[in-house]
């Protein structure tokens, strides 16, 4: 145990001295910055709007900002797994500590609870930002930021989980990129099944499902949304209208929510295995 703490402490200490840190800095700095603008700009332009209205414009917006931060998110720390792991191995790193007596699923643990704190701090302080702006600005908080933060770090965890996995059998950079990749199409198949639900057809609905089930983080991300949503936008929208890329109806469930561990788990003792068994 004390070493799993002690390389996760390293894990973190290294990560915040990587180039990618300062990019994640520069690319939040200028999320807040536009969005600090884009809701003064509502409030200006549109100030005869009424508390309500102004809660549901909030609101909408709001979804479409954290969703940019739940991207940065996912692009630094799928690029920063890549490095911490595989990295370590091409560089003859791994090797010298590992002569020690260290065993490597120790060394493999302790750099996924370095990256998956620092995933969480990421999420937690930009989206406490972005909550002050869009309160100040429009005077709207979310209703379960708390609950909203947590499944962000959790879709971010998941993630870095796989890039991890990745980057024990291939190079940093491709890990890096597969991971992004299958984020990006998990998102692309839940617009896709949520077009399905739109027009009724069972058929492209169960793609968005299959693909929330083989990689949560669409889902994760989908119940966190609803977490920042103004509640009587949902009553007053009803079911009138499917789920969007911007817009949840519903909080995900226990089960899902288990699923999404289990399946953060299984990814994990997978890399563990996969680590084990390479050549350093």
């Amino acid at each position: 145990m004390t070493t799993v703490v002690t390389v996760a402490a390293l894990t973190l200490q290294e990560a915040s001295r990587r180039r990618v840190l300062r990019s994640l800095a520069v690319l939040t700095a200028v999320l807040l910055a536009l969005s600090a603008w884009g809701f003064s700009e509502i409030d200006s332009d549109y100030g005869g709007l009424t508390s309500g209205e102004a809660r549901m414009a909030g609101s909408t917006v709001l979804n479409l900002v954290m969703f940019g931060f739940s991207l940065i998110a996912a692009l630094g720390t799928a690029f920063l797994a890549g490095p911490t792991l595989s990295g370590e191995v091409e560089s003859g790193i791994a090797l010298a500590m590992m002569t020690r007596p260290v065993r490597r699923a120790e060394v493999l643990v302790g750099k996924w609870l370095g990256l998956v704190g620092f995933g969480a701090g990421f999420v937690t302080v930009a989206g406490v930002a972005e909550f002050l702006i869009v309160h100040l600005t429009v005077g709207y908080w979310p209703p379960h930021p708390v609950t909203g933060l947590m499944l962000l770090a959790a879709q971010t965890a998941a993630l870095m989980t796989l890039s991890l996995l990745f980057s024990t059998v291939i190079s940093p950079m491709a890990s890096g990129i597969m991971a992004v990749g299958l984020f990006g199409a998990t998102w692309i198949a839940g617009v896709v099944g949520s077009v399905g639900e739109a027009l009724d057809n069972p058929s492209v609905a169960l793609v968005g499902t299959v693909s929330r089930m083989l990689l949560p983080t669409d889902g994760l991300w989908r119940g966190a949304m609803n977490s920042f949503q103004d509640p009587a936008l949902l009553a007053q929208i009803g079911s009138g209208i499917e789920e969007s890329p911007f817009l949840s109806m519903n909080p995900l469930t226990g089960a899902y929510l288990l699923w999404a561990a289990v399946w953060t788990a299984l990814v994990l003792g997978l890399a563990a295995l996969s680590f084990q068994r390479r050549d350093l």
